[in-house]
């Protein structure tokens, strides 16, 4: 089931240890994390394959271009393509300018770039709404909405407050040893 999840306010401890059971970087005390049912340490190639993982840093590389960082992880696609998912985020004319003479603002806007060109069904993104001004939070928020409303899934953590979503929004508030909230 499509939907988006908002992990808000919790202590970096809690993210960073949240985030890594999520991706499948690391195993839960008890229970199990699952993916569509099956337990995520049967499934793990799988589950990479429809993952998207924007972390808290862009992971983006100073030196490379635009493109050049985009054409590293979808090595696959159109420069057209890539062109057109950096004018989606603001950034047409910028597809040859290396990311160390961008803002922080346009580095991580090159790094959420990867959501218009990714086929992965799942993405958990580390407050992406960092360093974005309000055309480019704008952007981002509509892009979040697409993708749900095509059945894809989202989870997120924010510090900041999101607008009204055109999607299902949860709310993952963690209490102590119990999940509530999914």
């Amino acid at each position: 089931m499509a939907k988006c999840c908002r992990c808000p306010a919790i202590t970096a401890a809690e993210k960073t240890s949240l985030l890594r059971l999520l991706c499948g970087l690391a195993r839960p005390e008890s229970g199990v994390v699952s993916w569509q049912g099956e337990p995520l340490s049967s499934v793990r190639d799988a589950f990479h394959q429809q993952l998207l993982w924007c972390g808290h840093k862009p992971g983006v590389k100073a030196a490379l271009t635009a493109d050049e960082n985009l054409r590293f992880f979808f090595a696959q696609t159109s420069p057209r393509a890539r062109e057109e998912a950096l004018a989606a985020m603001g950034l047409a004319g910028y597809e040859d300018v290396a990311l160390s003479q961008l803002s922080a603002g346009q580095q991580r806007r090159v790094a959420l770039t990867r959501l218009w060109l990714t086929s992965a069904t799942l993405w958990i993104l580390d407050e992406p709404f960092t360093a974005l001004d309000a055309t480019a939070v704008e952007r981002l928020t509509r892009r979040l909405e697409q993708h749900v409303q095509a059945g894809g899934s989202v989870i997120l953590t924010t510090h900041q407050p999101l607008r009204a979503l055109a999607c299902p929004l949860r709310t993952l508030r963690l209490c102590g040893e119990r999940t509530v909230g999914w």
